[in-house]
């Protein structure tokens, strides 16, 4: 029996006493991770959002085997949030999708959670109305018209079936019920209800393809509930594509159980856990950067240089000359050698190891 054939479906139950430890221990690292981000200046914090709102389209996408340009993830999220940065590329239209999905899920995660809303992620997500080669049901709930929608694996004859969902003659009454579940007032932690949400929506299975995806962002926007934030300093689909074996089985284990989720919810705080743990990683250049400034506070720095330091505590192509100095900066040769040895004297950077005709520059060192 699938767990949406129980007859307390979708009445979810839980222990409260096994998963209360875990929860305030997740809940505490959640709130020190936001509170040192929202220390950091504008700028940092949305370095820091575009880094993480990038690595959670990129990992979402990988757990269903799909490989995203990095770069155009990238620029695609930048261009939406008005951010401006160096090296944008053009992006095709199935990454514009996933990144407008993603973006509305998390930037305007107050906003009333609709059918409609649901049927322009889908849309966005297969703009070609295919699946590959396969045509599916755009917009719109499956319909079932080839047999059950079934979880599958294993070779043609040989198939193992993991998972059957719901018919779907019953999904609008299934999705108008999750809808006013998830849009209601909160009875419990919003965590738990992020994890809830995730379950509930990924066990009907709407939709005839993009499940998982959509489940992901309906956690995602969830979890920016439960931050009161629309910046993004942790990406649980990257936690996700770390332990994708664990998470497809408890899926399994859980849908292939009764309403008692209590397995599921400690799945997925420890999860959480390991993404918050795993946020400094992904924002290593950007709160090094924070630390670099903090060093410099009381130095005084003008705009070309603050460009070229920026560009060197970010993604700097090839070494910085006195000749890229002048070019970047759009100033005469002259110029950019005050320029550098005014920041060498102050201590801001150093020669590289180099020297003569090939001389250039790097970051000194903070202590």
């Amino acid at each position: 029996m699938y767990i949406h054939e129980s007859n307390t479906w979708p009445e979810f139950t839980w222990r409260e006493k096994d998963i209360a430890d875990t929860l305030t221990r997740v809940r505490y690292q959640q709130g020190r991770l936001v509170g040192k981000m929202e220390a950091l200046g504008f700028d940092l914090r949305r370095e820091a959002t575009l880094n993480m709102l990038t690595e959670d389209v990129l990992k979402s996408s990988e757990i269903e085997g799909e490989v995203l340009d990095k770069e155009q993830v990238r620029s695609s999220i930048a261009r939406r949030l008005g951010m401006d940065i160096a090296g944008l590329v053009p992006t095709e239209r199935h990454v514009e999708g996933i990144v407008e999905m993603m973006l509305d899920a998390t930037q305007q995660y107050e906003e009333v959670l609709t059918e409609d809303r649901f049927f322009g992620w889908h849309a966005a997500l297969f703009p070609t109305g295919r699946s590959g080669m396969l045509k599916i049901t755009v917009a719109d709930w499956r319909k079932d018209e080839e047999g059950p929608m079934q979880v599958v694996s294993g070779p043609i004859g040989k198939e193992k079936v993991h998972y059957e969902a719901p018919a779907a003659n019953l999904l609008p009454q299934e999705m108008e019920r999750f809808l006013k579940w998830f849009n209601g007032s909160p009875k419990c932690d919003p965590v738990i209800r992020a994890a809830m949400s995730h379950l509930w929506f990924v066990t009907i299975h709407p939709f005839d393809d993009g499940n998982g995806r959509i489940a992901r962002a309906v956690a995602d926007m969830g979890l920016a509930r439960s931050d009161e934030n629309r910046q993004r300093f942790y990406s649980m689909s990257a936690q996700i594509r770390k332990e994708r074996k664990a998470y497809y089985d408890i899926l399994e284990a859980t849908q292939k159980g009764g309403t008692d989720i209590t397995d599921w919810l400690l799945w997925f705080l420890e999860c959480l856990e390991h993404a918050i743990q795993g946020a400094e990683e992904t924002l290593k250049s950007v709160l090094y950067k924070a630390d670099f400034w903090q060093a410099h506070k009381s130095k005084i720095i003008n705009e070309r240089q603050q460009n070229i330091i920026n560009r060197l505590l970010g993604d700097f192509k090839g070494n910085l000359t006195s000749s890229k100095w002048a070019k970047l900066t759009k100033c005469s040769q002259d110029t950019a050698l005050r320029d550098i040895n005014d920041l060498v004297k102050k201590g801001v950077l150093e020669k590289g190891l180099s020297s003569g005709r090939s001389t250039h520059y790097v970051l000194r060192s903070i202590e």
